[in-house]
């Protein structure tokens, strides 16, 4: 053992020793600041508030940027609770994306059984409380580099908002806000710890409505002019068309209005439909199939058919060099460790749930290879990557295997498992914004694979005309 201790204590100076000096500043910067960082996430956690509506999330997160010194603009894109944290002058200008907006009807507390903090109250069903904390704390370990003069140019910090519904980063982006940037960085709650290489599905959202002419139903049905009907024929249509899509293409859909009572003709119905593809170019194709149907459901009826586009997101622009450096930052940083009353927390939880107990993976899993066909999901995250290169990390904050979008995350994201992923995302995304403030040719070898991939495609923000669906209340 005498022998083997003092190898040991130099192995571990000389890891430290192979670590560079301004990344040993990050990870002590996001050390110092850990209980600032876990109490800006517990903080947004209970808070939970819906989209366009994170007032208090958006406060604690931005009161905090002013403290460390940032320059906060509020009110981006007309947007209240959208803000950017800004320190530094002159090039490269990177930037990093907070959200912190939650679900609606999750409502849960931080233990392993389903108890709802709130009854019928939103929940982090995603871990956006986590992700906007994380993110600032990256950003305020790269201010203190700049402000001691270690490195020049300026860091920016996104507060987005309303990521979970109503598109808010395309808002933000219509506005130009990311049109400067040499390279943008973002994270999002995972169960694993990955540096991202796979894309997300491009998406557009429609309200397609029908106008008719009521009548009573019994009376006289022949003088009505059925919107109903339409939205069922449209519906029908829809359902056919699967059959002639591409395996790629997800459609789904609800009445948001189908008549009132059943002895009146509706005059009016309509029908939210979503249409997702791997590629922004599927999506419009199997667009114009749906309005094609709708006027033929419209011409069936003798009704009038309209279109409303909600809001559409961009698929996501891999970009594999910022992810191979990502990569290389996250294991500098090194895996996850749990304590044996996480693991039995996490097994605990997803036996709760109904899933096989499979422990935490706190490892950086390899890296993978792009697949033509992303899993089913959509961010407005894809829009940026389309205005600058975009570099994605995903990291462990819930037990393996966890059901996303459920009480499980939000239960996780509100205790020591969720806090250990979150500190983990900032010290890898801020050791990774250490290789871009220092290395021109790496930004310019970035920016090369971007333009390469993006190619020819300009983006344009798929929103409706005016001003952000910003609640009146």
């Amino acid at each position: 053992m005498k022998l083997i201790i003092p190898f040991l204590l130099i192995s571990l100076g000389s890891i430290a020793q192979s670590i560079p000096v301004n990344k040993q500043s990050v990870i002590q910067s996001v050390a110092k600041h850990e209980n600032e960082l876990i109490s800006l996430s517990d903080q947004v956690w209970s808070h939970a508030e819906i989209a366009m509506k994170e007032h208090q999330s958006a406060k604690v997160l931005s009161d905090y940027a002013e403290k460390q010194g940032f320059k906060v603009t509020k009110n981006i894109a007309g947007i209240p609770t959208a803000f950017i944290a800004e320190y530094g002058s002159g090039k490269p200008i990177i930037g990093i994306l907070g959200e912190f907006d939650a679900l609606p009807g999750l409502s849960q507390k931080a233990q392993s059984t389903k108890e709802a903090l709130k009854e019928g109250a939103a929940g982090h069903g995603c871990g956006h409380n986590m992700f906007g904390a994380a993110s600032l704390g990256a950003a305020v370990s790269i201010k203190e580099l700049i402000a001691s003069g270690k490195l020049k140019g300026t860091i920016r910090f996104y507060g987005t908002p309303a990521e979970e519904d109503l598109a808010g980063k395309v808002y933000m982006a219509r506005d130009g806000v990311f049109n400067d940037l040499d390279v943008c960085l973002d994270w999002h709650p995972d169960y694993e710890n990955k540096a991202n290489m796979q894309s997300t599905q491009a998406i557009v959202s429609f309200t397609v409505s029908f106008k008719g002419k009521s009548a009573h139903a019994a009376a006289d049905p022949w003088n009505g002019k059925s919107a109903l009907d339409a939205a069922e024929l449209f519906n029908v249509g829809i359902n056919f068309l699967r059959e002639h899509i591409k395996p790629s293409v997800r459609i789904h859909y609800v009445y948001k209005n189908a008549g009132n009572v059943p002895n009146v003709i509706p005059d009016e119905a309509s029908v939210w439909i979503w249409i997702r593809d791997s590629k922004r170019s599927g999506v419009a194709a199997v667009e114009e199939r749906m309005k094609e149907i709708a006027e033929g459901a419209a011409r069936m009826t003798r009704t009038e058919a309209s279109f409303f586009m909600d809001n559409g997101l961009y698929e996501l622009l891999v970009n594999e060099t910022g992810a191979k450096v990502l990569h290389k930052n996250m294991e500098l940083v090194g895996p996850i460790k749990y304590t044996e009353e996480e693991i039995a927390f996490a097994n605990k939880i997803m036996k709760e749930y109904g899933s096989e107990p499979l422990g935490i993976n706190g490892a950086i899993k390899p890296m993978e290879t792009t697949r033509p066909d992303p899993d089913g999901g959509s961010t407005d995250v894809g829009d940026i990557s389309y205005i600058v290169p975009e570099i994605t990390l995903n990291a462990a904050t819930a037990p393996y295997k966890s059901p996303w979008h459920s009480w499980v995350v939000v239960a996780c994201g509100g205790m020591s498992i969720g806090h250990k992923g979150m500190l983990f995302a900032a010290k890898s995304l801020g050791t990774t914004m250490v290789d871009l403030f220092e290395n021109e040719t790496l930004r310019k070898e970035i920016r090369a694979e971007f333009e390469k991939r993006k190619g020819n495609e300009v983006w344009k923000a798929m929103l409706p005309d005016g001003p952000p669906p910003v609640p009146k209340y």
